[in-house]
């Protein structure tokens, strides 16, 4: 008589972390550190990098030598963060998409208060509040977010911070990012909230964005060519939808850099 043996079955983690990797040596211990530090323990974290000429890949592998959750992928070309982020999104095994940048950080509550939040009101777009914090980890300003976002809404000015939002594949399946070199993420969430009527926001500040140099906040000229490829481009509107939207955008960010206290009073948020 031949025994066969029960293969034990593979337990699949619930959420998914998504970080492209760019040159982010100088940053990226922290942001590994603060997925680790999640009291939410059930996670991969995936981290793709982008052909970086730093010690990036050596840092995250050191990691994934220590914890069996993290996984590296290098990429052959440079090709931008929306491919990064894509192929993590295609190696990812949880139910639940989330995202963080190699410069950014979570606090150790973040992933436990939004699937708490997600699984008992059976939301499956989910976002929140973070503080912008400068290259020293000194808080700059807190951003605040609405209740809930539409489509429209969406539209005319991001309420959504990469590195607080998390998906549900179960609801929407995998939806990748459109292939821009930047504000892609901001393609994503349109491409969600057509299937919804609301992502939701939680007001709790759960994550800490990181500003510098260079970074996309520090260009908003670059960040507002971006923005009206996503129109044009990526929905397709024509050019007048496009410059209605546009002009919400442009309107809406003057209003956040030259009156804060105003654009937050009136819940104009990015």
């Amino acid at each position: 008589m031949v025994r066969s043996e029960i293969q034990p079955v593979e337990m699949l983690p619930l959420v998914s972390v998504i970080t492209p990797v760019f040159n982010g040596a100088r940053f990226i211990r922290e942001t590994l550190d603060s997925v680790c530090a999640q009291t939410h323990a059930d996670w991969e974290l995936i981290c793709v990098d982008d052909c970086s000429s730093d010690n990036s890949c050596e840092i995250v592998q050191s990691y994934a030598d220590k914890d069996s959750r993290i996984r590296l992928i290098r990429l052959e070309v440079n090709s931008g963060a929306a491919v990064a982020r894509n192929a993590a999104i295609e190696a990812a095994r949880g139910r639940y998409i989330a995202f963080l940048d190699s410069d950014d950080i979570w606090l150790p509550y973040k992933l436990e208060v939004q699937l708490e939040y997600m699984q008992t009101n059976n939301v499956p777009f989910c976002y929140s509040a973070y503080a912008r914090i400068d290259e020293h980890n000194k808080v700059i300003c807190t951003v605040g977010v609405p209740q809930q976002v539409s489509y429209q809404g969406m539209l005319k000015t991001s309420v959504i911070g990469c590195l607080t939002a998390v998906y549900d594949t179960q609801f929407f399946g995998k939806v990748a990012m459109p292939l821009t070199r930047k504000r892609q993420d901001f393609g994503l969430w349109l491409q969600l909230l057509k299937r919804i009527d609301f992502a939701r926001g939680i007001p709790d500040v759960l994550a800490l964005y990181r500003v510098s140099p260079g970074s996309m906040s520090a260009n908003k000229l670059d960040a507002a060519r971006y923005t009206w490829n996503i129109y044009r481009n990526v929905e397709g509107f024509g050019l007048w939808r496009s410059f209605y939207y546009f002009l919400n955008y442009a309107s809406r960010g003057f209003l956040r850099s030259k009156f804060p206290r105003l654009a937050r009073k009136l819940n104009v948020l990015d």
